[in-house]
Parts: C-alpha cells; structure tokens; sequence
C-alpha cells in the first residue's frame, strides 16, 4: 500500500479503491501509530481525488443509446442530456 502520490496516477479504479478501503480500515481500528496514521491518510486523500476524476472520466464518456419508435437504435445522445 506505500508508495508516492505520483503512484497513485497510475492505478485503476478498482486497485485504488482497494487500497482506500484498506485505508479507512486501517484508520478505523486505531492500531496505526500517529506518524503512520497522517502518511495513511494524505495517501488516502490522492487515492480519494483519482477515483472521484476517474469516474468523472468515465461519466462524461457514457452515452445513452436513442430508439425510434419501432424500438430501433438511431443514435446515442450524452447520459444528462434531458
């Protein structure tokens, strides 16, 4: 789970939220020492900022498919547009 914030760039989403998870159980038990809970932490705070662009990303990429009205794909048109 160490490691740089620049290392954090480089997960994928289920790999970072795998290791926020770890994190939040950490913190939670009260087992971690003092200086070790703040590394955990600011580590916690760039895993939470690289998920929260990566579904963002992925949410501007999402496209919702239009029927005619014979139930036929005709195009897609962006997720919010309503």
């Amino acid at each position: 789970m160490a490691g740089t914030a620049e290392d954090v760039k480089t997960l994928s989403f289920e790999a970072a939220l795998e290791q926020l998870e770890q994190i939040v159980q950490k913190l939670e038990s009260g087992r971690a020492p003092l200086a070790e809970s703040i590394a955990i932490y600011e580590r916690g705070e760039a895993l939470k900022a690289h998920c929260e662009m990566l579904l963002k990303t992925a949410e501007a990429r999402i496209e919702k498919i239009t029927l005619s009205r014979e139930g036929k794909a005709i195009g897609t048109e962006p997720l919010d547009a309503n």
